[in-house]
């Protein structure tokens, strides 16, 4: 359990340096085990650079994540006893391994398709409770002003119908953002129709008390990679000396790591014909998805992986972002919650395979990823921006190094 004291940014300023990194994790649920394969992966190539103890958050300004992408985030950002990451990315697979099926428990057949149905009726599909025991467990009373690095992790809030963005940024113009972790992890992680939104009152130095009514931030960003960037524009903007040298919208001076959980592929589940005669019972869940809600995700990262692609591309430093998502999972593989130890195996598997796919973009045109062109592959993309980060943090420390001895 986490129960650090005291704040401690384990990365040196941007301003020692030449680059602002950035990385960013989608939600997805039992999905999150494709992301931890990239992240270990990512985290294995700096550690070949710079000795085993090398972790993710030594090299990245702001880590974002949404839904299990924020309890990843935590997890690779929140200080444990000795003020080094709670969990090393390569845990990430075994710890989703053990408490996927715990979070999600299995019901099959048609007696199961018939309880879930009845449940999204009633209520949540599940209770919640063990994932909120959990993270409660996992991070104790750490707060957001804890963590080894700058962290993003939207959520939103449903009494207000506004997102919430909880982030270290924002701490100082807005202290009630300070809140435990492990109330933030859970109230990102509560997806509608999956998991009971989650309501807590947070209380800052002074005193003040803030009412949160926090559901899943896959409504506000399934794919946080915008938020992030937007936090750190907005420290450029307001001149904040740990961004000193850079200008807004200087997207040259930002190295960008997206990573996704995989979405489903194109099956046309659904057509105009059959959603013009579903009422709201009909959009909360119909062919045994909740279309309501995979819209509302779906849209969401894919106009942000566009969005992002196309303004790196317009401004010329199109090698500064990255993103690495599977784009064709069908079945059990698309669900965010069959937690069967064959459906988790076979993610495993799909997460491997992505690392050897050549590095792709989405085509909003078609709805496919297409291949960039001697962009190679996944894995080699990862090695190419350790040996970036590397580079990037040694800089730092050198200029550190420096002023001090100047001083």
């Amino acid at each position: 359990m986490a129960e650090a004291t005291s704040s401690s940014l384990q990365i040196k300023p941007p301003s020692r340096g030449s680059l602002i990194t950035i990385l960013s994790i989608d939600g997805g649920g039992v999905r999150g085990i494709i992301s931890g394969i990239i992240l270990a992966s990512l985290e294995s190539e700096l550690q070949k650079l710079d000795g085993e103890d090398a972790r993710l958050s030594d090299y990245f300004d702001v880590i974002a994540g949404t839904s299990s992408g924020g309890l990843i985030t935590t997890m690779i950002a929140a200080p444990n006893q000795n003020n080094r990451p709670v969990y090393a990315a390569s845990e990430i697979k075994p710890f989703l391994f053990e408490h996927s099926p715990k979070i999600f428990p299995p019901r099959s057949g048609i007696i199961g398709s018939v309880v879930n149905f009845f449940k999204i009726l009633t209520g949540p599909k599940y209770d919640g409770k063990y994932l909120h025991s959990l993270i409660n467990k996992l991070l104790g009373n750490t707060k957001l002003d804890q963590t080894l690095t700058n962290v993003v992790i939207p959520t939103f809030d449903i009494k207000n119908l506004q997102p919430t963005i909880f982030s270290s940024y924002q701490m100082a113009a807005t202290p009630s953002l300070d809140a435990k972790l492990s109330d933030i992890c859970i109230g990102t992680s509560a997806a509608p129709t999956f998991l009971p939104a989650y309501g807590f009152v947070n209380q800052d130095d002074q005193g003040r008390t803030r009412e949160f009514n926090l559901i899943d931030g896959g409504l506000a960003a399934s794919n946080p990679t915008l938020v992030a960037i937007s936090e750190v524009t907005k420290q450029v903007t307001n001149k904040n000396p740990d961004f000193s040298p850079f200008k807004p919208m200087d997207y040259g001076s930002l190295l960008v790591i997206s990573v996704g959980s995989g979405s489903p592929k194109q099956e046309h589940k659904y057509n105009a014909k059959m959603a013009a005669k579903w009422g709201s019972l009909g959009w909360l869940y119909n062919n045994g998805s909740t279309p309501l809600v995979d819209s509302f995700t779906h849209a969401s990262v894919d106009m942000v992986d566009y969005h992002n692609a196309v303004v790196f591309q317009a401004l010329g430093c199109q090698e500064n972002y990255l993103r690495i998502e599977e784009a064709t999972l069908t079945g059990d593989l698309a669900s965010v919650d069959i937690a069967t130890k064959k459906n988790m195996n076979e993610l495993v598997k799909v997460g491997e395979e992505l690392l050897k796919k050549p590095v792709s973009r989405v085509n909003l045109d078609t709805g496919e990823y297409e291949a960039i062109k001697n962009g190679g592959t996944n894995e080699e993309a990862l090695r190419r921006f350790a040996k970036l980060l590397s580079d990037e943090r040694k800089l730092r420390e050198s200029n550190a190094q420096d002023g001090q001895d100047s001083n």
